[in-house]
């Protein structure tokens, strides 16, 4: 099978250096010497023919196989022998240097806490507003935008696919008109703000860009991300539009004017999270994400942009489960990973090019609608492993999220707890707490050699297009969540309160959030008042001259930017990419 090639794969000696001397030989740079080594083999030996066999043979131990999710094999024990090959220069460098393992930056958060950047979004733009202008004064420190599936899909909201999805899953943008309430007061020249968004992506920041100049913030000022990643939507979530080279396209697009024009925006955030969720293994998001992220860079070099003009604004955006030391491990190999992919293989000189900078969130999938009050346990250890790993920025799921959108109050306690770690927890007093460990560092190890294998497979099958053609990524992710569940079925893994420690009262109740369908009459009559108000002869000029530049090779942005300012409507706009493009149909895998 794939996982146990994976396993065998050897641990590369060499990560292409770092200017410390690395070398080929197994011992250069090493931590322990030769005798210093034998002498803990030999105590390791002892103590289990003697301690170990007695005490397991009193009380045997709960499993004679430990994994962790990915499948990785755990050891009863972790010494000085599992790090015999670590190079310290090599393989693991100094917080905010190559290879980046201890972290992105220097100091890490004894200069400032990760950004808290809650995710919300439900209901009309004046009912997201509120809870913004909320969740600032609690103390949040960026924002992160979630829309319904109406405006994820590209369609207006009296279109008849949008029927019943108002506001269910986010917030409802349909034109400019919403992003200004959206963002009505907000000074979007002091946040900054996340963008939970794909197909539409480029059409939504035209809006976003379009709205703050109309606050007189001009766009070289925004700061913020677009996830945008479409790759990922094909192998994971789903929610894609058109065929892949054409949304590939438009990424670039927005990878291009970004560039050129927004210095403090991350044009994308290559996406994991949905990957996990979908039911991937740690090592299989890893891996597909930092594929994903390095066809971007193919395509963006194929536009004729330079390595260092636009890798330092690529962001990342991992899922954090509940195997507490694999995520940590995960977050370690995957900064190495890529430091090495683009120093080495793409030449970047610049060390912000070299530096995987990234989002998490606690994993959705996790979370239980049994026992609902004891999620706020499970996003307490994710998240607690997210800062460990050195993540930049992190939302927290709320308690309640099995059951409905979060609450006020839950989404308060969410935030609470980050704010709880950072300042009660004493982990953000040092840089890589956990670095050093024997554990760590050969899991760190571990998780980096099975997602180089897998790194290199894609390569070899033709590349993250041509898995995504033919069934490579869903096959994987099917096998394993089809692993997982079956060992959750036989009660190998347990779910607190879902096949173990379960009451026999499951009507534990938790005040869950109503999106009160009436509010989508609101967003219905601005929806009509903008086309009713516009100049809509300026408006069909915009959409003619998008689909002009559609079917040529111009960057789409500046036509976007000018259908955002003349109010023209998310759905005329992805109306016009559709009839250009074309719609895009799965093929069946099986």
């Amino acid at each position: 099978m794939l996982e146990q090639k994976r396993r065998s794969t050897p641990k590369p000696k060499d990560r292409g250096g770092n200017g410390q001397g690395a070398t080929d030989d197994a011992r250069a740079g090493t931590l322990y010497d030769a005798a210093a080594l034998q002498q803990v083999s030999e105590a390791e030996h002892a103590w289990e023919a003697g301690p170990v066999a007695k005490a397991t043979a009193r009380m045997p131990e709960r499993t004679s196989e430990a994994t962790t999710q990915s499948g990785m094999p755990i050891k009863r024990l972790y010494t000085p022998e599992d790090g015999a090959q670590l190079d310290y220069m090599r393989d693991l460098g100094l917080p905010g240097e190559y290879p980046y393992t201890r972290g992105a930056q220097p100091t890490m958060y004894r200069a400032k806490p990760w950004t808290m950047r809650m995710f919300a979004g439900f209901g009309t733009a004046e009912e997201t507003n509120a809870r913004f202008k909320y969740l600032l004064a609690q103390g949040q420190t960026g924002l992160s935008v979630a829309f319904d599936m109406a405006t994820l899909y590209g369609y207006d909201h009296d279109h008849p696919m949008a029927l019943g999805e108002f506001g269910k899953c986010g917030v409802a943008v349909s034109s400019l008109a919403d992003m200004e309430v959206l963002f009505q007061d907000i000074p979007l020249d002091k946040v900054t703000t996340s963008m939970t968004i794909n197909s539409p992506a480029s059409a939504i920041w035209a809006m976003y860009i379009a709205a703050a100049e109309k606050q007189g913030v001009p766009m070289e000022k925004l700061g913020g991300t677009l996830q945008n990643d479409i790759l990922k939507e094909y192998i994971a979530q789903k929610e894609f539009l058109f065929p892949p080279e054409p949304s590939v396209r438009l990424v670039v697009d927005t990878i291009e004017f970004g560039t050129r024009h927004m210095p403090k925006w991350n044009t994308i955030s290559i996406s994991g999270y949905h990957i996990r969720e979908a039911g991937a293994t740690a090592v299989q998001e890893l891996a597909f994400t930092l594929a994903d992220g390095l066809a971007y860079v193919d395509a963006t070099l194929e536009r004729g942009l330079a390595i260092d003009e636009f890798a330092p604004r690529l962001s990342f955006f991992f899922d954090v489960h509940n195997d507490f030391f694999e995520e940590i491990a995960k977050f370690r190999a995957a900064r190495r990973i890529w430091a090495h992919e683009m120093r080495e293989r793409y030449g970047a000189k610049d060390p912000r090019s070299w530096t995987l900078r990234t989002h998490a969130q606690t994993a959705g999938v996790s979370l239980t609608a049994q026992q609902p009050e004891i999620n706020v346990a499970r996003v307490t250890i994710q998240a607690l492993a997210a800062v460990l790993g050195g993540t930049n920025s992190l939302h927290t799921n709320s308690l309640d999220e099995a059951l409905a959108l979060p609450t006020e109050a839950a989404a308060l306690t969410a935030l609470r707890t980050q704010q709880i770690i950072a300042h009660e927890s004493g982990v953000t007093n040092t840089v890589d707490p956990l670095g050093g460990s024997f554990f760590i560092e050969a899991l760190t190890d571990e998780t980096e050699r099975q997602a180089a294998h897998y790194i290199q497979q894609i390569r070899e099958l033709g590349g993250v297009q041509e898995c995504i053609r033919n069934g490579f990524f869903q096959r994987e992710i099917a096998e394993a969540s089809y692993r997982f569940q079956r060992e959750v079925e036989a009660q190998e893994r347990i779910i607190v309160g879902v096949n173990d420690f379960v009451m026999s009262d499951q009507a534990v109740k938790v005040p869950t959030l109503y999106v009160d369908p009436a509010q989508e009459r609101i967003h219905l009559e601005r929806l009509e008042r903008v086309r009713r108000e516009r100049d809509n002869e300026k408006a069909s000029a915009a959409l003619a001259a998008l689909e002009q530049a559609s079917r040529g090779s111009e960057n789409t942005m500046p036509y976007l930017l000018d259908c955002a300012r003349t109010y023209c409507t998310l759905g005329e706009m992805m109306g016009v990419f559709r009839t250009v493009f074309g719609d895009y149909t799965e093929a069946v895998v099986y």
